[in-house]
C-alpha cells in the first residue's frame, strides 16, 4: 500500500473502502477553523490586557479571520474543482498553520490582525474542500450520514474552542491558543495525503474569474459593512462598503446570467428547496453565533467563571448537536427535510425565547436548557440543509456547492455577531445609563463602563481597589479625625464598588433578555419562511437536479 493516497476517487470502480477514515481527516481540519474563532472568545480578555487592546482593535482580531474568509471561498472553492480538492486542503492547512505561527509571535494589534487574516484566507480553502472532498468520496446513499457527523463536529467545535482555550489559558498565555493550532493543522495534512483520495472536477473549462474576483468584491464589501456600521457607526467607511456591495452583487449576478460556464449558476437560486436551505443556514447561525457571543461573555463576567470553566459550561450544546444529528439522520427520510429543518429552527427559536428570562439572578442552571435546546436545534437543522445545497451542484462543482453552503453560514454568523451584538452593547449601555443614575461616580467612569460589560466589571474593580488603598492609608494614620475621614472615604468607594458591580451586572443581563428576544423574533420569523420555501418530499424530488435523483446505489459505482 502506497503512503500517499494517488488513486484519484472519481476512477475508482467501488467506494473508497477508507472514506470513513478520510471524512475523519476532513472532519479534523473543519474542527481547527470553527475553533480558531469560538477559542478567541475566552482569549480576547488577556489578549486586551497585554497588547493594549482598543475596542476597535479588539473587534478587528476577531473578525479580520471572518472578511477574508468569507469573500474567497467561492473562487478558492471553484479553483480546487478544477485543480485539487485534496490540493486546496493541503494548502489551505499550510496556510493556516503559517497564519498561527504569526499570530503566535505578534506583539502588537496590528500583527494579530494580519495573523488572523492570513489564518481566515486558510480556512476560505478548506472549508469548502471538507465538503467537496466528503461529497465525492462517499457514495449518495452514504452522503448525508457523512454531512451529518460533518455538522456535528461544527457545533463541537464552537463548545470545544473555548475549553481548549481555557485549558491553555491556565498555563500559558494568550498566544498559545495560535499555536495549539500548528500541530493539529500538521497531522490533518499528513491524514489527507495518506487517507484523503485526490478528487477534482472531470472537466477542464476555463474558471470564470472575473465572475470569481465580484464574488469576493461583493461578499468582502458586505462582510465589511456588516463589521462597520453597527460596531463602529455609519460613517463613510460603512456606506462605501454599502455601496460597493451592492454594485458588487448586481454586476456579479448580471456576469453570472450571461457567462457560459458561471463560477456559481445564479439561477440555483429559483429552487425553492436550494434557496429556503440557504436561508435557512444563514437565519440559523445568525442566531447561534449572536447568542454564543454573549453567552460566553455572560459566563465570563457576570457569572465569574474563568477561560476554562465557561469552556466546560458550554459543552452541553456539543453534547446535544451529537443527539440532535442522530435523530435528523432517523427522521430526514421518514419525514422529509421540511419538518427536521422547520423543527431545528423552532428549537433555536425557543432555546432564545428561554433566554429572555435572563435577569441578575440568573445562575448557571438558566442557562442548561436553553444550551442543551439549541444543540438539538442545530443537530436537527444543518446537516439537511447542507445535504440538500451539495446535492444541487453536479459532481464538477463540489466545491463552488461546499462554498456557498459556508458562505451561507460565514455571512449569517457575521450577521448574528454584528447585528445582535450591536443591539447587544446599546441595550446594555443604556441599562447601566438608567441603573446608575443619581449616583456620585465620576462622568467618566461611568461614560467607560459603558463600553463593555468587562470595561463595567474593570472600572468597579478600580474603585475597589482605590476603596481599599483609602482604607490602608486609614489604619496607618496617627490623626483620629483624619482616619476618620478616611475610613468613611473608604466606605463610600466600597459601596460605590459595589453598585457599580450590581449595575453593571444586572445591565448586562437585562441586555442579554432584550437582545434574545430580538434574535427569537428574528429566528421565528425565519422559521416561517423556510417551512413556506422548502418543499414537501414529492416537490423536493421534482425540482432536484438530474444527478440527485438517481437512484442511491449509483454514487457507488
Amino acid at each position: 500500500m502506497r503512503l500517499v493516497m494517488k488513486e484519484p476517487v472519481e476512477t475508482a470502480e467501488r467506494p473508497y473502502p477508507r472514506r470513513w477514515w478520510a471524512l475523519l481527516v476532513l472532519c479534523l481540519s473543519l474542527l481547527i477553523i470553527v475553533m480558531a474563532n469560538t477559542a478567541l472568545t475566552v482569549a480576547a480578555p488577556d489578549m486586551t490586557a497585554d497588547l493594549g487592546l482598543g475596542s476597535a482593535d479588539l473587534q478587528w482580531v476577531i473578525d479580520g479571520y471572518t472578511v477574508p474568509y468569507a469573500a474567497l471561498m467561492l473562487l478558492l472553492g471553484a479553483i480546487g474543482d478544477k485543480y485539487s480538492r485534496r490540493g486546496a486542503l493541503v494548502l489551505g492547512l499550510a496556510v493556516f498553520a503559517g497564519g498561527a505561527v504569526f499570530g503566535y509571535a505578534a506583539d502588537s494589534a496590528a500583527t494579530v490582525i494580519a495573523a488572523r487574516a492570513v489564518m481566515g484566507t486558510g480556512a476560505a480553502l478548506i472549508m469548502p474542500a471538507t465538503l467537496s472532498l466528503l461529497a465525492a468520496t462517499f457514495p449518495r446513499r452514504e452522503r448525508a450520514k457523512a454531512i451529518t457527523l460533518w455538522t456535528a463536529t461544527a457545533g463541537l467545535a464552537i463548545a470545544a474552542g473555548p475549553v481548549v482555550a481555557g485549558a491553555l489559558l491556565r498555563d500559558h498565555g494568550w498566544s498559545a491558543t495560535f499555536l495549539i493550532n500548528v500541530p493539529i493543522a500538521a497531522v490533518a495534512a499528513v491524514g489527507a495525503l495518506v487517507l484523503v483520495p485526490p478528487s477534482r472536477a472531470g472537466h477542464h473549462d476555463r474558471i470564470d474569474y472575473v465572475g470569481g474576483l465580484l464574488s469576493v468584491l461583493w461578499i468582502g464589501a458586505l462582510v465589511y459593512m456588516i463589521i462597520e456600521g453597527p460596531h463602529f457607526g455609519w460613517g463613510a467607511k460603512a456606506v462605501t462598503a454599502a455601496v460597493v456591495a451592492g454594485a458588487g452583487l448586481l454586476a456579479f449576478v448580471l456576469w453570472e446570467l450571461r457567462h457560459p460556464h458561471p463560477v456559481l449558476d445564479v439561477r440555483r437560486f429559483a429552487h425553492r428547496r436550494f434557496a429556503g436551505s440557504n436561508l435557512a443556514v444563514a437565519l440559523f447561525f445568525l442566531a447561534v453565533f449572536g447568542a454564543f457571543y454573549y453567552l460566553t461573555q455572560h459566563l465570563q463576567f457576570v457569572l465569574g467563571y474563568d477561560a476554562l470553566g465557561t469552556g466546560v459550561r458550554m459543552l452541553p450544546l456539543a453534547g446535544a448537536v451529537f443527539v440532535g444529528s442522530a435523530l435528523t439522520a432517523w427522521l430526514t427520510p421518514r419525514v422529509g427535510m421540511r419538518w427536521t429543518v422547520t423543527a431545528g429552527m423552532a428549537g433555536g427559536t425557543t432555546a432564545l425565547a428561554l433566554l429572555t428570562r435572563v435577569d441578575a439572578a440568573s445562575g448557571y442552571g438558566d442557562f442548561v436548557a436553553p444550551l442543551i435546546i439549541l444543540g438539538l436545534a442545530i443537530g436537527l437543522a444543518l446537516s439537511p440543509c447542507t445535504d440538500a445545497i451539495m446535492g444541487a451542484f453536479p459532481e464538477s462543482e463540489l466545491g463552488v456547492g461546499g462554498a456557498v453552503n459556508d458562505t451561507s453560514l460565514e455571512l449569517g454568523g457575521s450577521l448574528g455577531i454584528a447585528v445582535l451584538g450591536s443591539l447587544l452593547a446599546t441595550s446594555y449601555g443604556n441599562h447601566l445609563t438608567d441603573a446608575t443614575s443619581g449616583s456620585r461616580l465620576p462622568a467618566s467612569a461611568l461614560a467607560t463602563a459603558q463600553d463593555s460589560v468587562g470595561a463595567g466589571y474593570a472600572v468597579a474593580q478600580g474603585i475597589g481597589e482605590q476603596a481599599r488603598r483609602t482604607a490602608a492609608r486609614a489604619a496607618q494614620t496617627t490623626d483620629p479625625q483624619q482616619a476618620a475621614q478616611l475610613k468613611a472615604q473608604a466606605g463610600q468607594l466600597s459601596e460605590g464598588a459595589r453598585q457599580m458591580a450590581d449595575a453593571v451586572g444586572s445591565s448586562f443581563a437585562s441586555a442579554v433578555a432584550h437582545t434574545s428576544l430580538v434574535g427569537a423574533a428574528l429566528l421565528g420569523i425565519g422559521t416561517v419562511l423556510v417551512a413556506v420555501l422548502l418543499p414537501g418530499r414529492t416537490a423536493a424530488v421534482a425540482e432536484a437536479p438530474a444527478e440527485e435523483r438517481e437512484p442511491a446505489e449509483s454514487g457507488a459505482h
